[in-house]
């Protein structure tokens, strides 16, 4: 069995509240969500689909919101905003970072097939980084907008 790295921080809580900095990839990078025009992302339609599905998590749970997002050809990077989380809340069940990530991929990846696009698939895994205070979230709120750009 191939040996993996493990992306996620040893023995932190990623139900936790917090701000998450997530880059979810394409399989073997394909450019499969659009193209960069003039400087700017243009979605076609699995994109779109991509980023519905995205908005849908803070509508499907509410402990969820979203800060900066953007939908590249190939990846998306987010900031991903988990309130009022961790084991603080007995009552309500909030799901950890990988465990929305993956609703997330398997309902959008579910979506890109029925629409057309049968061999479309998500790398395994994601990145994810913890932001930890305001000067980290503004460079990686204006890295995000600038993407396209790159």
């Amino acid at each position: 069995m191939e040996h993996r790295k493990h992306n996620r921080l040893p023995g932190y809580d990623y139900s936790q509240a917090g701000y998450y900095f997530v880059t979810v990839c394409t399989c073997n990078h394909n450019e499969w969500l659009g193209k960069i025009e003039n400087d700017q992302m243009v979605l076609n339609g699995y994109g779109k689909i991509v980023k519905k599905q995205l908005l849908w998590l803070q509508e499907q749970y509410n402990y969820v919101q979203l800060d900066e997002f953007k939908v590249m050809p190939n990846h998306l990077h987010g900031i991903l905003i988990i309130v009022g989380g961790g084991r603080d809340r007995p009552l309500q069940k909030i799901k950890s970072l990988s465990e929305l990530i993956s609703a997330f991929k398997t309902t959008s990846s579910k979506l890109i097939h029925m629409a057309g696009l049968k061999d479309f698939r998500w790398q395994r895994s994601f990145y994810d980084h913890i932001i930890r205070n305001e000067k980290e979230l503004a460079e990686i709120q204006e890295y995000i907008v600038n993407n396209p750009k790159k």
